[in-house]
């Protein structure tokens, strides 16, 4: 696959994940794994990475808005409203606990944005 075609096609699980995980690669290769849950999950208060999502008619996932927390319980805090992300058109919401740091955890953030573009988030310069 060409890198132009690489980045502008849609992200879908790999081949060898169980339906609920989805693997998400970032703009420096790094592969991020994630589990698929409804948008209204309740959540542990942990810190983590999440993604809100919409599934795609060919099964694939696209990115509406990425982000980390200190809290997954209380994610929307300081960030993109569940409605805004269901507005623009995100079905489920994907994430993972991540207790290694704050620094990671941006680092991740920040990996996927470049990679992705969200259409919910906010430009950032690679």
């Amino acid at each position: 696959m060409s890198f132009i075609k690489q980045l502008l096609s849609r992200h879908r699980p790999a081949g060898s994940t169980p339906s609920n995980l989805a693997i998400w690669p970032g703009q420096s290769g790094k592969e991020y794994q994630y589990t698929v849950y409804a948008m209204d999950t309740p959540f542990q208060s942990l810190p983590g990475n999440f993604i809100y999502a919409k599934q795609a008619d060919d099964g694939g996932w696209i990115p509406i808005y990425i982000a980390q927390t200190r809290n997954l319980h209380q994610r929307l805090e300081g960030h993109v409203s569940m409605e805004d992300a269901i507005q623009n058109g995100a079905t489920h919401l994907h994430a993972h606990y991540d207790t290694v740091g704050q620094s990671a955890r941006c680092n991740e953030e920040g990996d996927l944005i470049l990679r992705w573009k969200p259409v919910c988030n906010e430009p950032i310069e690679g």
